[in-house]
């Protein structure tokens, strides 16, 4: 089959690798039909998460099961699915507490109760590096699902792929960070970046009972993707301080909630970048930073940007006077998708308007080199194998 590869940082290619089998009794084999690239991709594109075998990438996917493991009881050949980013065997103690991501048993080289860059990882990620189970993901023409009656849910024939897709990832993380801030109504929600993950928060912030919604980003038509398509005020951090700002906009207070969809990939100055290498560090906490200053006293900051590595001088301080609750990790996928798939297909959320790319799976390459430089109005990248 064809397959989008990562071979090295900057450089993943469409390759013919073997056709994926079933492995154990419980697995199931799903053709994909709609495939998309995910800025967690990113990370691992651009060296920040290492890889060193070639990997088939991509935990953003749906398709049709093709066939099941002979303990396979709730799918069968033929049914249309959408399947959920973390593995997760559904009977460990974190998955019988809607804790899929932190699954004892889909990791079993690499978990572990301490947490790390390089080793103690949690649950298993489809096509996320050998350190999160090193299992082949759905940037390809078929995969195979692990615990096929956990996470895989049926879709409606009512949704298209496009509407269905963002099932998988981005819309479960989004509604995740504002879940997690428990909003009242009225509430006035900032969400740093307006890429796709931060778009879903917007959007999962008014499902929510938001008041007010602010983008924040620097890239123009990312702002302006904010406003139409999540009909948020925008904020735009190369000509705005934004705590300062939001302050002005709140009585002085900050916002009630802010989202980091950020993570380590902020912009970076060469200087930080230089500074990075002092403090053996990757990335950039700076969007971490200003949710803190954003924040309001005893609000919540919610991180669903990824951060990889110890930080120094972390503003705990800062944290303790404003009485701050900050919320972070994986969305728990599984425990959320049921819900979320009927508010799309209710119509009280839409999905596809983050779209901005459709391209053949052997024109991955392009979309990743788009998606990473930020050009051609680049906000989110479907595939079709």
């Amino acid at each position: 089959m064809k397959a989008l590869v990562f071979h090295a940082p900057k450089k993943v290619s469409v390759d013919k690798v073997p056709d994926p089998k079933l492995e154990v009794s419980t697995d199931a084999l799903v053709r994909v039909t709609s495939t998309a690239i995910c800025g967690s991709d990113l990370h691992i594109y651009n060296g920040f998460f290492p890889q060193k075998k070639p990997l088939v990438m991509g935990h953003e996917f749906m398709g049709v099961v093709m066939e099941v493991g002979r303990d396979v009881k709730k799918l069968k050949p033929g049914e249309r699915v959408v399947v959920p980013f973390p593995i997760a065997c559904g009977s460990c103690w974190f998955c019988q507490h809607a804790l899929a991501p932190h699954c004892e048993k889909s990791n079993p080289e690499h978990y572990g109760p301490e947490g790390g860059l390089l080793d103690q990882k949690g649950g298993a990620l489809f096509g996320y590096t050998d350190l999160y189970g090193g299992y082949s993901g759905g940037q390809s023409e078929y995969v195979r699902v692990p615990f096929a009656d956990v996470g895989p849910r049926k879709v409606p024939d009512a949704l298209s792929d496009d509407q269905a897709l963002f099932l998988s990832d981005i819309f479960p993380t989004g509604y995740t960070a504002i879940d997690w801030a428990k909003p009242k109504a009225g509430d006035t929600v900032v969400v740093l970046g307006c890429g796709p993950v931060g778009l879903m928060a917007m959007k999962s912030a008014w499902l929510l009972g938001a008041g007010r919604v602010i983008g924040v980003d620097r890239e123009e038509y990312r702002l302006q993707r904010a406003k139409t398509a999540a009909k948020a005020e925008v904020l735009n951090v190369e000509s705005d301080d934004v705590a300062e700002v939001v302050r002005g906009m709140t009585g002085g207070r900050g916002a009630d909630v802010v989202v980091d969809a950020v993570g380590l990939e902020a912009h970076r100055t060469p200087l930080k970048k230089l500074t990075n290498v002092f403090h053996l560090q990757t990335g950039s906490m700076d969007a971490l930073r200003t949710a803190i200053r954003t924040v309001r006293r005893g609000g919540t900051v919610s991180i669903v940007g990824v951060y990889g590595v110890p930080y120094d001088n972390f503003p705990l301080g800062q944290v303790f006077d404003k009485g701050i609750t900050l919320k972070m990790g994986q969305a728990p996928v599984q425990a959320l998708i049921d819900t979320l798939m009927d508010h799309v297909a209710s119509g009280r959320v839409r999905l596809d308007d983050v779209i901005s790319h459709h391209l053949p799976l052997e024109e991955a390459a392009k979309g990743y080199d788009i998606f990473c430089r930020k050009v051609d109005d680049c906000v989110k990248v479907v595939l079709r194998p």
